[in-house]
């Protein structure tokens, strides 16, 4: 799964690296969690792209309850074409979430060691995601949603955990927004180089927001 990610990389110069002209500024975070607000690029009715804000966590359009998408944060690729929560939205929907790495999180005897994961160029990429917009019948008032594609490990990921996020880069991201429904079988085998290196475990509480989250507390693993 996909439960922590960092995005610092200026905001305006990295939608632009996706296809966005001109971006509202997004101040760096360094342990996003879910039902935060994060950046993400998508085309709108006029087919151009633009970066919004999304809560992470999806709820579908037909949800009584927001509540639902506390639990719904990730998207598995094997079932998302299908599932009902997100099959309308795979194929009507879809975003790319901004970010310069993930944590996973490593058995090491009886603890578990965050990881905090990114390319090895260390370019800030984008992870493939699904977005929906949500209303209340009672007030009228909209939400609007996103959920994390994940998919089986590639060989680098698999000592580190048996998930990983869809990894979205420039070079890709036309053909996941237009609608692609081969793209996410291969995406683990079409992930760029990456590296890692353990972290300290403060960013196991998402309370604590701070660069140094990010320093290595360990050796880089390439």
């Amino acid at each position: 799964m996909c439960g922590r990610f960092a995005f610092y990389s200026p905001s305006e110069a990295t939608a632009a690296l996706f296809g966005v002209d001109g971006a509202l500024t997004v101040e760096p975070q360094y342990n996003i969690a879910p039902t935060q607000f994060i950046a993400a690029v998508r085309d709108n009715e006029q087919q151009q792209r633009e970066l919004v804000m999304l809560r992470w966590g999806l709820v579908p359009f037909w949800a009584k309850d927001p509540a639902i998408g506390n639990r719904m944060i990730n998207a598995r690729a094997e079932t998302v074409a299908e599932k009902p929560s997100y099959r309308a939205a795979f194929r009507h929907r879809r975003c790319v979430v901004l970010a310069d790495g993930f944590y996973e999180w490593r058995r090491e005897g009886e603890a578990k060691t965050p990881y905090f994961i990114s390319l090895a160029s260390g370019e800030p990429f984008a992870l493939a995601g699904l977005w929906e917009n949500w209303t209340d019948k009672s007030s009228g008032d909209s939400l609007q949603t996103t959920t994390l594609i994940t998919t089986e490990a590639n060989d680098f990921m698999q000592p580190l955990h048996h998930r990983m996020p869809v990894i979205v880069q420039r070079d890709t991201a036309d053909e996941w927004l237009s609608g692609s429904t081969e793209f996410l079988e291969q995406a683990a085998d079409r992930a760029p180089a990456l590296q890692a290196w353990p972290v300290d475990r403060r960013v196991n509480n998402a309370r604590n927001e701070s660069e140094v989250l990010i320093d290595p507390a360990g050796d880089i693993i390439c």
